[in-house]
Formats: structure tokens, C-alpha cells, sequence
């Protein structure tokens, strides 16, 4: 029970998965919003806006930076953390997701041409900036309320 406690009052982590919840439901709730549709799968999937991995990052970075102090070791480790997960959930998944859309616009053009039947590729990888900032952001803000309230 001791190890249960201490998962459940670590709050770095409670900090981060409760930023990754508020940004999935961000998703969730924009998507409603915009194209009148609900998308369950959007509580769970990457992509999109707020950018989900930079919100968890930043928000761990920066509890751990409350609780530990910034110039903590711990908190250079979980910096660092988010710095390599913000700049592959912008640069490298981006890039795949451009190049699973090309991929797909030649499945299709194979499928019609010659009766083909390939599963299309998950397109919707990585985020454009403006939502790796947002996610960034998101994170940052959640940690602060957490600093104060929890």
C-alpha cells in the first residue's frame, strides 16, 4: 500500500497525466465544436491540437521543477525529456505523417487501378508548431495550478 501512496501523491506524475487527460479532452471537445461529431477515438489518438506530448512533458519539466528546484538534476533530466519529445512530436512524426498521406494518394491510386485492397495509413503523426506550443503551454499552465492547489 506504501508504493500505491506514494504513485498517488507523486505529484509530477498526477501533474502530467492530468495534463495529458485535459489535452485529449481539449481534442475532444474542439472536434464536437467544429464538426458537430463526436470522436471517441480522439481521447486516445496523437495529433492534433493541443499537441498531447508537449503538454505531458512540459508539465512533468516543470512540476519537477517546483518540487525538486530548477537547478535540480532531476529537473535537467526531465528538461532535456521534453525538449527530445517536443522536437520529434513537431520535426520527425510531421514528417511521417506528409509521408503517410503521399503513401495513401498512391495506395488509392493503385486500389482503383488495379483492385487493390491496403489499409490506409494513420496520416494525423505529428503537430505543426502552433500546436506543439499550445501543448507546451497547456502543460506549463496545468503545473502551476497543481504547484498552488495540490
Amino acid at each position: 500500500m506504501k508504493i500505491l501512496n506514494e504513485i498517488f501523491f507523486n505529484q509530477p506524475l498526477i501533474t502530467a497525466l492530468v495534463t495529458w487527460l485535459v489535452a485529449q479532452s481539449l481534442k475532444f471537445i474542439t472536434n464536437i465544436i467544429k464538426k458537430r461529431e463526436v470522436d471517441f477515438r480522439l481521447l486516445i489518438i496523437t495529433g492534433g491540437s493541443p499537441s498531447s506530448h508537449s503538454a505531458i512533458v512540459s508539465a512533468l519539466a516543470t512540476s519537477v521543477g517546483f518540487n525538486f528546484g530548477f537547478d535540480s538534476g532531476l529537473f535537467a533530466l526531465s528538461a532535456i525529456l521534453a525538449a527530445v519529445v517536443i522536437s520529434d512530436a513537431r520535426g520527425i512524426r510531421q514528417s511521417a505523417g506528409k509521408q503517410a498521406e503521399i503513401l495513401n494518394k498512391i495506395i488509392e491510386d493503385l486500389y482503383y487501378r488495379k483492385g487493390l485492397k491496403i489499409k490506409r495509413l494513420k496520416e494525423l503523426l505529428g503537430h505543426t508548431a502552433l500546436e506543439v506550443f499550445y501543448g507546451a503551454l497547456l502543460g506549463i499552465l496545468v503545473a502551476v495550478l497543481f504547484s498552488v492547489y495540490y
